[in-house]
């Protein structure tokens, strides 16, 4: 029987690192900026091509290589970072462990030219899938040039489970991210497809974070700043107000690498507890500081999962350094020890007399019999007093049958099924608005109740769906245009869904650095504010990614809609409630939101009485 168990060839090997290493064109691009990070650059530029499917390119101003360097960098567990294994406890850089390259080498064709400082020529190094073609002395810029053609061109089946271009560059945009923020004094440069997503030159890390997001955060900022024999933290936290229902701008480092850890998520949130809106996450860009050999940073191959010696001590002092930035900048309430006069405690003199403080009562006061006391007054009337019952039929004028006897208000109800049914309208209609949330009106079998801000996503679902489909979309023009600011992680995505966007009935043109002009805007919006439907939309739209079963016109429609619905919180008039409740049973499905929330709840007759036996 022959031996069943042999050394797999290097080039399957490599193949079956860089599954764990490579796995997606995002990840071309953070091995090759951290590498450029390591190697003392000042100045890096990045070039993508079809969302990394086609180009990723990295050119760097750093220390470069020599011709064996350059060969030597392609081998696995080749690094010039590391020599034994007690240096991993005295890590500082981003990459050690010499396997990116490799992994890199064995899934794509890779040119690399790069040459020192001190050298006359540098090196031009040709590899496909493993096999080197090409290494010869070549004419080239101090610090290197990688370009990584044709990802996963030789596993077909890896390259087949890319997702969308659009999606391939948001994963490479925080990526890129990650590493710019924690690295505010180098110069970052980026294009895909030819356009320029950022531009960000050195300066400190405030500036950094503006520049990465949008101007709009700088006055979100919060500084953060804290210092322990254990860890060091340092950043911003964002105020509660401007909190957003999607993940995004939430960013740990520990010695300027980013680190996933929701262990410390969790005492960011705790340290918010009761000051956030609901279902929102605030920002927050946090910086620490420890001892490398209190951390290990070697527990996964993508090194973004961090280990702590004592995580139960950093977490405490993270939540409480939170804690304490929030109530000195006033976004929580905190007792004020230094105000003085603010509190007055009276101090006993050691002989002095004790003196109750006088309290002047009535004890003739009696609330049922005297006049202009509480509810006891005759004003208010009395239990004892006879009350003035006349003209009691007026209290519900309005709500009295109809001459065909239908109910006051043209609805009908079938109890068995507690589904609506639309009759004709009646110009007495009369609505309760409650908690500017809810709308009550009685029907012929009990109450019933409608969500305001559903049952207009509802209406706006269907319009803006019948508008992409037709393509019927008309803009009501504003009288002056709005310029909006768009994140660069979202440019790509208006890019994409821009011409969807004016289908339905905006008038938005683009106008360069990550910004819009809004000429229009639908006229059936619930909100008149360009900016606040944009930021709305975005946010929704984004959270609908893992959503592979909706149509994209149907998410846009969904999310448009939930972005443009009357807010919770609104005053509704007489007349805007009818014709709300109109447009809401011309619908299809009137009993369920866009997402599938109910929006009318009919509550029976037989139930209401039962509640007052």
């Amino acid at each position: 029987m022959h031996d069943l168990i042999h050394l797999l060839p290097d080039s399957v090997a490599n193949q079956i690192a860089a599954g764990e290493v490579i796995q997606r064109p995002a990840s071309l691009v953070k091995e090759l900026v951290e590498n450029a990070v390591d190697s003392g650059s000042t100045e890096i530029k990045i070039i993508i091509k079809n969302a990394g499917k086609t180009l990723v390119q990295v050119i760097d101003n750093g220390c470069g290589m020599s011709e064996t360097d350059a060969r030597m960098a392609f081998e696995r567990h080749a690094t010039s970072k590391i020599s034994k294994a007690d240096d991993l406890f005295e890590i500082r850089t981003l990459g050690f462990r010499g396997e990116a390259l490799a992994s890199i080498g064995a899934v794509s064709q890779v040119e690399l030219k790069t040459r020192r400082k001190e050298d006359d020529l540098g090196t031009l190094l040709r590899i496909n899938g493993t096999k080197v073609e090409t290494q010869e002395p070549t004419s080239c810029s101090a610090g290197s040039n990688f370009a990584i053609k044709n990802l996963f061109y030789n596993i077909p089946a890896r390259r087949r489970f890319l997702k969308s271009n659009q999606t391939e560059l948001k994963h490479i945009i925080v990526d890129f991210q990650r590493v710019a923020l924690s690295h505010p004094d180098i110069k970052f440069i980026m294009h895909h497809n030819g356009y320029e997503i950022y531009h960000l030159l050195p300066g400190n890390l405030r500036q950094r974070i503006v520049s990465v997001f949008s101007r709009s955060i700088d006055q979100n900022l919060i500084p953060l700043e804290t210092e322990t024999n254990i860890v060091e933290i340092t950043g911003f936290v964002g105020k509660p107000e401007n909190a957003k229902k999607t993940f995004g701008e939430q960013f740990f480092f520990i010695n300027k690498r980013f680190m996933r850890h929701p262990y410390f998520h969790r005492a960011v949130m705790d340290a918010y507890e009761g000051i956030l809106p609901p279902e929102t996450f605030p920002s927050y860009f946090i910086f620490m500081s420890a001892n490398p050999r209190t951390i290990d940073i070697n527990i996964h191959p993508t090194k973004t999962e961090i280990k702590f010696e004592d995580e139960r001590s950093v977490w405490q002092i993270l939540h409480a350094s939170i804690k304490e930035t929030l109530g000195k900048f006033n976004i929580i309430p905190s007792l004020d020890f230094n105000t003085e006069g603010s509190i007055n405690i009276p101090v006993r003199k050691k002989d002095g007399e004790i003196i109750p403080p006088f309290i002047k009562t009535d004890p003739a006061f009696n609330p049922f019999e005297r006049e202009g006391r509480g509810f006891g007054s005759t004003s208010m009337g009395s239990y004892k007093a006879k009350q003035d019952v006349r003209n009691w039929e007026k209290l519900y004028s309005g709500l009295e049958k109809n001459d065909k006897g239908k109910d006051w208000r043209g609805f009908s109800a079938d109890n068995d099924q507690q589904t609506i049914v639309r009759n004709q309208g009646i110009p007495e209609q009369v609505f309760f608005q409650v908690k500017k949330k809810y709308i009550l009106c009685t029907v012929k079998s009990g109450l019933m109740v409608i969500d305001q801000k559903r049952a207009h996503e509802r209406i706006l679902y269907e319009n803006y769906l019948h508008s992409l489909k037709n393509e019927l979309g008309n803009a009501q023009k504003e009288l002056f245009p709005q310029t909006i600011e768009i994140e660069s992680s979202d440019w790509a995505l208006i890019e994409e869904i821009l011409d969807d966007l004016n289908r339905l009935g905006f008038d938005i043109r683009k106008l360069g650095n990550n910004s819009l002009i809004v000429n229009g805007l639908p006229s059936y919006t619930g909100s008149d504010d360009p900016q606040e439907i944009i930021e709305i939309f975005l946010e929704d739209y984004k959270s609908t990614e893992k959503d592979i079963e909706t149509g994209v016109k149907e998410k846009i429609a969904r999310s448009m809609a939930r972005a443009s619905a009357i807010p919770y919180g609104k005053q509704l008039s007489i007349e805007e409630m009818r014709e709300l409740i109109d447009s809401l049973f011309a619908t299809k499905s009137p009993n369920y939101s866009p997402t599938g929330k109910t929006v009318i709840y009919l509550m029976p007759l037989e139930e209401l009485e039962k509640r007052f036996k």
